[in-house]
């Protein structure tokens, strides 16, 4: 799984960054099938905003959260994908 990080009116500490990578291995954890992971972080007056893509085995899922907080929005963020991700698999396990 390659994660690629970017910045929108934020700087990406190293602590964010890592904080990114934990969460994410999460997802790694349900389906092994990850190909590419991004994730944009951005700041937008007292609005924490975080979105993701990612490029599953035949598909691509997108989610975004709005947090004040932008550690609580990577966890929704998180979330989120989480169970789309866990629904693809098994839509994938349940086809013929």
């Amino acid at each position: 799984m390659q994660l690629s990080l970017s910045g929108h009116h934020v700087d990406i500490t190293d602590a964010l960054r890592d904080y990114t990578n934990t969460k994410f291995d999460k997802i790694k954890r349900h389906f092994d099938k990850v190909i590419d992971v991004h994730v944009i972080l951005s700041v937008e007056k007292l609005e924490q905003k975080a979105e993701a893509t990612i490029q599953l085995n035949g598909t691509k899922v997108f989610a975004e959260d709005t947090q004040e907080n932008m550690y609580a929005a990577i966890d929704t963020l998180v979330d989120k994908l989480d169970r789309q991700v866990v629904k693809h698999k098994e839509k994938m396990n349940a086809h013929r």
